[in-house]
């Protein structure tokens, strides 16, 4: 059996920048050890199954290593490939997945996703095994509700050189973490580690955004957020809070379409 597969960098406007994603058109669903095969043989931080349902697509997005309940650049990603490759001129397209449903639109010469809000919860103190392992103390430290069956924590520093220089040990982290700070010339700076999830630092990482962009809204005093996730390849994500829904809008940048070879 033969499928398309697409590869697309999310969260960027140019080739070799932003998150790259593996999206694979389906006529109906494979195995799931399949589908975990496939991605684990991409070694992308995800790819994205879809195959047509309704008016629109159900979407599944995998790691290398495990299915994960919410991906934001491999939905972008998706999106870009149906908007742009198989049903071009179409303005939208709907998606149920394990988060509900997603939308993603145009948006000038980029697009925007509408996405759940997942706010952090209260303040809680930071571990010393947690500041050993991340290698810098926080100003703040929230918990996230659970994702992708492991625990996440969102820890605030002072200043965006603090979030760039970190090198943590991810084996020693115990959760997935989502570094944040003001930015020096956007509202604010992120970086995401996801150990628990098989990827020690994902590039661009648009469901993060789901509870950067209410923090940071909350903490400015603002609905509409520029940021910027500093990791190595970098990329830029458009945040808007729209009551329990966020906004999250970029661009993408087309890398290579081929075709996967699937043993019978």
């Amino acid at each position: 059996m033969q499928i398309p597969i697409y590869q697309i960098d999310a969260f960027t406007k140019t080739p070799f920048g932003g998150n790259p994603a593996a999206v694979c058109p389906l006529e109906e669903w494979l195995a799931d050890d399949v589908l975990q095969a496939i991605a684990l043989e991409n070694n992308l931080s995800e790819t994205a199954f879809f195959v047509a349902e309704g008016t629109g697509y159900r979407l599944r997005w995998f790691t290398p290593a495990v299915e994960v309940s919410l991906c934001g650049h491999a939905t972008l990603a998706t999106g870009y490939v149906i908007l742009n490759h198989l049903m071009p001129g179409t303005e939208e397209v709907s998606f149920e997945t394990l988060s509900g449903a997603l939308r993603v639109r145009r948006d000038g010469d980029g697009l925007a996703m509408d996405f759940p809000a997942l706010p952090a919860g209260q303040s809680i103190p930071a571990t010393a095994a947690l500041i050993s392992a991340i290698g810098a103390m926080p100003l703040d430290c929230f918990p996230i509700r659970e994702l992708h069956g492991a625990p996440y924590l969102l820890l605030v520093y002072e200043t965006e050189a603090q979030i760039a220089e970190m090198s943590p040990r991810f084996g020693n982290l115990g959760a997935n973490v989502i570094v944040t700070a003001p930015g020096d010339n956007v509202d604010f700076v992120s970086r995401f580690f996801a150990p628990m999830a098989g990827i020690d630092e994902d590039p661009v990482t648009g469901s993060a955004h789901c509870t950067l962009a209410p923090y940071w809204a909350d903490r400015l005093g603002k609905d509409e957020l520029t940021a910027r996730q500093i990791s190595a390849r970098g990329g830029d994500v458009g945040c808007r809070i729209d009551g329990d829904r966020v906004v999250l809008s970029g661009h993408c940048a087309f890398y290579m379409e081929g075709r996967i070879e699937v043993p019978g």
